[in-house]
């Protein structure tokens, strides 16, 4: 039951988020302000129905690790994506063609992208995969949870398989690691907001499947869909696999060293760190 409650109000948390970044698309400074905000309450609404449902301290969304895991995340998410689209652009996919026509909507992006990247976390790092990962183990949690994230991108408009498998393997197996490695929900939400950011706002790139933004920057993608991404955007180039296969790697890595991994036989224990 608690499992359903907590993902009835992040969903309700989300749609709301949505509708109210929607409200005022158009608008950078508004965008801006209504986003942070949404992204905070659904921090807020998590934090409630966890507490309420499970009775711990929300232990994943502690506040004194809230500012360093967001700027770890942010960093991370922007240089990793910084290198994937330096690779492309090396090898004839992506090609600058000036600044942007409007550069301030890098700023309204700032809001649309952290309301989106904290809802998406909260849903799927932060329900599914804690309770998967209590009935399972961490690997079968980590694999469903990454399918699930990557399924979910197939909703968009310039969605294709071969992208939706691409941000499961990438996306998911990044976030989810970043998750497990810290067990905090503030490293994954940071890179997830970097990530976008930096795709959106700094290199003005499709961004899995829902076209174009306009960034800092103005540009196109150009040549081999398989370098470039195609319209799916960088997110499906075998360089973002790649690049999100080590990640992956790197933060399991972690999470083996620091005991974070969950086997089977002990997945019905309630962990101390995951709360």
């Amino acid at each position: 039951m608690r499992f359903f409650l907590q993902l009835l109000a992040v969903l309700a948390m989300s749609v709301v988020a949505g509708q109210a970044v929607g409200a005022v698309d158009g608008n950078d400074w508004l965008s801006l302000i209504v986003g942070v905000v949404a992204a905070a309450l659904a921090t807020l609404v998590y934090r409630g129905v966890v507490r309420v449902t499970e009775k711990r301290p929300v232990t994943e969304l502690a506040g004194r690790t809230a500012v360093s895991g967001l700027v770890r995340g942010v960093l991370l998410g922007v240089a990793v994506f910084g290198a994937v689209i330096g690779n492309i652009a090396v090898n004839g996919g992506y090609r600058i063609l000036g600044l942007g026509d409007h550069p301030l909507n890098a700023v309204g992006l700032i809001g649309f992208m952290a309301g989106a990247a904290t809802t998406e976390e909260l849903l799927f790092r932060g329900v599914l995969f804690r309770h998967l990962e209590r009935l399972t183990g961490t690997w079968l949690a980590f694999t469903l949870t990454a399918c699930a994230f990557g399924a979910m991108h197939l909703l968009n408009p310039n969605a294709t398989l071969w992208g939706a498998l691409c941000v499961a393997i990438a996306g998911g197996g990044m976030l989810t690691s970043a998750y497990i490695a810290s067990r905090s929900l503030w490293l994954p939400i940071g890179l997830h907001f970097g990530w976008n950011w930096a795709q959106s706002a700094i290199f003005a790139s499709e961004v899995s499947g829902n076209g174009a933004q306009q960034g800092i920057l103005r540009a196109e993608s150009t040549g081999n869909a398989w370098i470039s991404g195609g319209q799916f955007g960088p997110e499906a180039s075998v360089f973002t696999v790649v690049a999100g296969v080590i990640v992956t790697t790197v933060f399991l890595w972690l999470a083996h060293r620091r005991g974070h991994l969950v086997p089977m036989r002990r997945s019905r224990r309630t962990l101390t760190l995951a709360g």
